[in-house]
């Protein structure tokens, strides 16, 4: 059995549950090492028995992204035992209240673009080099269609996740000429607690799983994927381009 992931380092958010976890198990099964990162130590560590108990390593980070020098630490810790990083899957998130746009309060909405635009910012600041001295870095990170859809009663969520998708756009077009590959996964609906808070009276057993999804995000970590600045519909598995609107 190949690993075609064998001896690269992989960080991966919200890693605690959901896709995130589901992400570093595939990952970790195809040979990386994990460097997971969430604020729940003991989703952390119930990772981390799973990813033993098929033979991975991981490496757990408590972290609350919001912590901006912590993210800096933690790349400067990197660099210091690793000299590199791989892999990068930008997934933690956050939904926020379900309400019309006037009745967001102020601090919701910037404690929303902090976990959901801004950490991957800073991530973006303090991977970069990381990424750049590995010989295939690989970096994804999961959007949402409410970013273009501009779903009502989520604004904030749909704001930050069409802010992190011109991010990543613009992070793409500047390393296109490296060997670093950029990209954006639209899971759609799954089987996770989010999507259960949104959408409470829909049946799960309708939906994919995490594990499901997550086999769609590990090729695009593998070094022989080429593409960059695209966009990846889980729910009609394609690879699409960003183009202007008509």
């Amino acid at each position: 059995m190949t690993n075609p992931l064998a001896d690269r380092i992989a960080l991966v958010t919200g890693a605690s549950r959901g896709i995130g976890f589901a992400t570093a198990r595939a990952l970790a099964k195809a040979g990386a090492h994990i460097v997971a990162v969430a604020r729940t130590q003991g989703g952390l560590e119930e990772l981390d028995d799973e990813i033993r108990k098929e033979g991975g390593s991981a490496t757990l980070v408590p972290l609350n992204l919001t912590d901006s020098d912590g993210i800096a630490r933690l790349g400067a810790g990197l660099h210091e035992r690793y000299g590199k990083l791989d892999i990068l899957v930008g997934n933690a998130g956050v939904l926020g209240p379900s309400s019309p746009v006037g009745h967001i309060e102020l601090k919701t909405f910037n404690d929303i673009m902090a976990v959901n635009v801004s950490a991957n910012f800073q991530l973006i600041r303090c991977m970069e080099p990381l990424l750049k001295q590995s010989d295939a870095g690989r970096a994804v990170f999961i959007t949402s269609g409410a970013a273009n859809k501009a779903t009502a009663y989520v604004s904030p969520y749909a704001a930050s996740k069409a802010a992190l998708e011109t991010l990543a756009r613009a992070w793409a077009q500047e390393t296109a000429n490296t060997p670093l590959r950029v990209n954006l996964f639209n899971p759609g609906p799954v089987r996770t607690r989010m999507r259960a808070t949104l959408m409470p009276g829909e049946d799960p057993a309708t939906l994919d799983t995490p594990e499901q999804v997550a086999e769609f995000i590990v090729p695009m970590c593998a070094p022989d994927w080429t593409e960059t600045g695209k966009f990846y519909d889980y729910k009609t598995r394609s690879l699409m381009s960003f183009r202007s609107p008509a």
